[in-house]
């Protein structure tokens, strides 16, 4: 087999993926950062909830 046509197999399998195994791929390869991004976006989501939740009271 020419290396080159695993080179297009590998392109071919990448352009199939999907948004979700990038996206978890990505997370596997940052680590901390996607971790700390995720802990502030629940955060965020929380504290708007409740405070909308308080104003509106």
């Amino acid at each position: 087999m020419d290396p080159l046509d695993k080179d297009n197999i590998l392109n071919k399998q990448k352009e199939k993926d999907s948004f979700v195994k990038l996206a978890m791929r990505n997370m596997v390869k940052k680590g901390s950062t996607s971790l700390f991004h995720l802990a502030l976006t629940v955060f965020g989501v929380i504290g708007t909830l409740l405070g909308l939740a308080i104003i509106f009271h």
